[in-house]
């Protein structure tokens, strides 16, 4: 079940492309639980809708919960309506619609930054374009008077000079795209799986020629048709009531023309016949293969069964396809699957990477085998009742949250947009609860049993325009904010000495937590890189009591998902559990704690898993200059000298044994170790026995504590320039990197600032000079890795390959400015600031969120009234404590470089610059 959230093939892409999986989110279920026959959780969302006399329709939800309303604007627009040879015009225009309106001719983040703004972002498929903030509520007023104002005041403002900005920032994001393994597969695809001239056989993002193409006129002419208030909808969703949204929606948008009538396609599935075979050739880490089917168009119950098809073939260890292609025969690293929900059609899209030595045949033969057999005989009514309610339970849990993705306002807003139904999901949800092995097997023989790669007329009614609207003079004000108010948390200790804390939020039946052991990759330190993260992976693998695929089949019934990952100084278990099922799931946490396997079979199988997303990791250029890095700053003996990823190396992962990993177990994860976080629906009289009940067993070694040593490290002296060869690539990713403090540092926040100031954000400095003024990058950005021990410092950008030499320079440039001659402003202090605390009163929506916070907090010996007053201490920062900050922590003419290119045509031009020594690497991070 994807209830409104159409999944998009890069998405799936994204997922397969990461590196090793150090995480193991899967779904648990106790030893001996019986759930009942099916009773999903149920989601309501009460909402109310209505229609201004423009024609723009408001869907308004009412959310007390936090002092935020979700602003959420969807306009019946995407790439299907675009034209052969104006391809990427929807996109395009979705970049222009931030870059100021008439009445506000600025970059559009501007005051949302300053009013706190979370959620903020513009996304475009085939089907939509859609533009979506959640702010504070005081803030209001402000969001819809600049959506309103670039819905309605627009034009004025798109200037040529705008047009070539974004051109040039869109055609970064394509390079950027396409040099990423895979990154070229989609748009073949579509061309391939569609006939010519179908919306859907282009790709979203368009062809270079088509952007180059694209003139003032088109792009008018694009607003013109397409961006009239009759053709979008706005929902509100959080701290607001209809009757307000109706006085506001009239207010700031009701004078805004209805726009063009629409001619649009309901449906044109293209249902192929035969087989069609493709192949092409490209820098990737691993041979890979997609198997594609057109099939019904979304709103269709085929389009809902196909959903579950696809949860059939690949969701958890014990689907089909993943335990036939990855456990047992072996044959794969990953497999993914997905129903590409579209209006027009969709596609069944399967998705297998090689591993070394199998040829693709042999996973084409293996997954239409195991297509053959459910279309004979369907799923099992166990398997469909499992993955049913633990998607059932994750789409709860998402729509927790009332904006950004997967949210309630983006629920609403997709059902009326697709479906001309804001409470379509209720539809969506009986169709999926109702689904049969027998619907779902019909459904397969009426899409998958050929074709692998494999208009009615209305008239517009008559809208009227209002006389008189908002103000446009000036920009609404944003009123005074809230203030941070957090749950009140509650500790104590277990009888086996495990530090507890308590955070109660009764807002959704569920509970969070995390085990926090202070170990991560650098308790590597003496030991093999790699094997604090594989040691967590392998929790996953099965207990002395359940296997892997039990373990996972047993969350899967609950809904209860849990992961175990490392990061550089912690490692962690956490639980995420339906209220009514927390003591079943505490079982099974504590057997996951107690009782890891750690069976050399199924090691065995991860650590083949693991070297492929190594490998993977080493074709990506960003991963692969992570992996370089620590090493070059810290040194290979330092606890923090290890690969950012924390995968280890190829030969480290090679050399481990199960005695490494029993090691690890009982070394660091122990309770004297430890501390548990919870938040959620419970109370501590509650838990506290749950825990002593499924703990008390957990006991300290008698050995002492261990500890991690980490020696501070004296930074360079001088510049050194570290260069990678990835011949052919279009693009050089660039990464500067130094030494800076530790995260426990008393300067934490002002570190923080001046770093929001230069590179830390979208209107920063950084980005606006290589994507918004020079668009050689799709976005530059700097980061503070706030390490315990010794923090790491980065700015990195992807750039056009041409332009490598002049990207630096102009880092650098920023760099020299900011502890010199062009330092910290107050303008753009007040603006970090505005930004920083007035999104405060919405950062803790979600049980994530706060949880999240309460361990960092946690961890650094804090309590809850030092997270509360964030904000003011953020506040008291002065002007010239950011400028002299900047200058004792940055060190711009000690970086440590690495840049990674085509060395071919990047080299020369590099050495030309003279910042330092230039030595080469490959990909491992030897010396060449």
């Amino acid at each position: 079940m994807r209830l409104m959230r159409t999944l998009t093939a890069v998405a799936v892409s994204a997922a397969l492309l990461g590196g090793c999986t150090m995480s193991a989110q899967t779904e648990s279920q106790a030893p001996a639980a019986n759930v009942a026959a099916q009773q999903l959780p149920e989601l309501k969302i009460p909402y109310e809708v209505f229609t201004l006399d423009n024609g723009l329709t408001v869907v308004v939800h009412e959310d007390r919960k936090a002092p935020i309303v979700a602003v959420n604007v969807w306009y019946g627009v995407g790439s299907k309506d675009e034209k052969p040879g104006k391809t990427g015009f929807a996109h395009l225009f979705e970049h222009l619609m931030f870059n100021g309106s008439e009445n506000y001719d600025d970059e559009y983040f501007g005051p949302f930054e300053k009013a706190g703004a979370t959620d903020m972002n513009g996304t475009t498929n085939n089907d939509r374009t859609n533009y979506f903030q959640n702010v504070p509520t005081p803030a209001l007023d402000m969001a819809l008077w600049m959506e309103s104002d670039r819905m309605g005041h627009l034009l004025g403002a798109v200037t040529q000079a705008k047009l070539d900005e974004q051109r040039g920032v869109v055609q970064n994001e394509k390079r950027q795209g396409e040099s990423q393994p895979y990154g070229r597969v989609w748009g073949v695809l579509a061309e391939n799986s569609f006939p010519k001239g179908h919306p859907y056989s282009w790709s979203v993002i368009g062809s270079m020629d088509d952007l180059n193409a694209a003139s003032l006129d088109d792009v008018h002419q694009w607003f013109k048709d397409y961006y009239g208030a009759a053709n979008a909808v706005l929902v509100l969703a959080g701290d607001i009531d209809a009757k307000t949204a109706r006085a506001k929606a009239e207010q700031y948008f009701g004078d805004i023309p209805a726009g063009k009538p629409l001619k649009k396609l309901d449906a044109w599935v293209a249902k192929r016949t035969g087989t069609k075979r493709l192949t092409m050739e490209d820098h990737v880490p691993a041979a890979r293969i997609y198997k594609a089917w057109n099939t019904a168009q979304m709103g269709t119950a085929d389009s809902e069964y196909m959903n579950l098809l696809s949860d059939v073939l690949t969701m958890g260890k014990s689907s089909r396809l993943y335990k036939r292609l990855v456990q047992d025969e072996q044959v794969a690293s990953s497999v993914a699957s997905f129903n590409y929900e579209r209006k027009l059609a969709g596609q069944l899209i399967i998705i297998a990477d090689a591993k070394a030595g199998v040829s693709l045949d042999t996973l084409d033969r293996i997954i239409d085998e195991e297509l053959a057999k459910l279309m004979a005989e369907g799923p099992t009514q166990d398997e469909l009742d499992r993955i049913r309610f633990s998607t059932a339970a994750n789409f709860v849990r998402g729509a927790e949250r009332i904006g950004g993705f997967g949210g309630k306002s983006d629920i609403l807003a997709s059902g009326m947009v697709y479906h001309g139904d804001p409470g379509y999901f209720d539809k969506q949800m009986d169709i999926f609860a109702k689904a049969t092995p027998a619907d779902i097997k019909a459904a397969m023989n009426r899409w998958l049993d050929d074709g692998q790669l494999i208009m009615e007329v209305t008239p517009q009614p008559k809208y009227q325009v209002a006389e008189a609207g908002a103000d446009r003079s000036k920009l609404p004000t944003v009123g005074k904010l809230p203030t941070l108010d957090l749950p009140e948390l509650t500790s104590f200790t277990l009888s086996n000495g495990l530090e507890v804390a308590v955070a109660e939020r009764h807002d959704t039946p569920n509970v969070e937590m995390q085990l926090v052991f202070d170990a991560g990759y650098a308790a590597d330190q003496g030991a093999k890189p790699g094997t604090a993260s594989f040691a967590m992976a392998m929790l996953a693998e099965g207990t002395k009591n359940m296997t892997s695929v039990e373990l996972s089949e047993a969350m899967q019934k609950l809904g209860t998902n849990w992961g175990s990952n490392a990061s550089l100084d912690n490692a962690t278990l956490s639980l995420d559990s339906l209220t009514a099922n927390l003591d079943q799931s505490l079982a099974l946490f504590s057997d996951v704690l107690q009782n890891p396997a750690f069976d050399q079979e199924e090691m065995d199988k991860l650590r083949s898993r693991w070297l492929e997303g190594i490998r993977k990791e080493k074709a990506r250029p960003m991963s692969m200059a992570l992996r370089v890095l620590p090493p070059l700053l810290f040194g290979e003996e330092h606890g923090y000298g290890v690969p950012l990823t924390g995968s280890g190396t190829e030969a480290s992962v090679n050399a481990l044994t199960r005695d490494d990993l029993v090691n690890f177990h009982q070394t660091w994860l122990r309770p004297d170790n430890a501390r548990l976080v919870i938040v959620g629906d419970t109370k501590v009289e509650t838990i506290k026995p749950l825990l002593e009940q499924h703990l008390a067993n957990w006991q300290a070694p008698a050995t002492p504590k261990p500890v991690k040593k980490l020696a501070k490290v004296a930074p360079p002296k001088k510049a050194k320039v570290y260069l990678i060869n990835q011949p052919g690539t279009p693009q050089s990713t660039i990464i500067a990197g130094q030494l800076a403090p530790s995260g426990t540092s008393e300067q934490a926040e002002l570190i923080n600032v001046m770093n929001t100031i230069l590179g830390g954000t979208f209107t920063s400095r950084l980005n606006m000079n290589l994507r918004e003024d020079k668009h050689w990058s799709y976005g530059a950005r700097s980061m503070w890795l706030d390490a315990k021990a010794q923090g790491l410092y980065l700015a990195y950008a992807p750039v056009q390959t041409d332009k490598t030499k002049e990207s630096i320079q102009e880092i650098l440039k920023e760099f020299r400015g900011y502890i010199g001659k062009k330092p910290a402003t107050a303008e753009e202090l007040a603006k970090v600031k505005a930004n920083k605390t007035a999104k405060l009163p919405g950062a803790y929506e979600t049980k994530g969120s706060l949880l999240g916070s309460l361990v960092e907090t946690l961890d650094k010996g804090k309590d809850v009234q030092w997270l509360e007053s964030y904000g003011q201490r953020v506040n008291n920062i002065a002007l010239d404590q950011v400028r002299i900050n900047a200058k004792e922590v940055l060190t711009p003419e000690a970086f440590t470089w690495v840049i990674v290119g085509d060395l071919e045509q990047i080299e020369d031009k590099v050495r030309s610059l003279k910042l330092g020594e230039v030595i080469k690497l490959d990909e491992n991070g030897n010396r060449i």
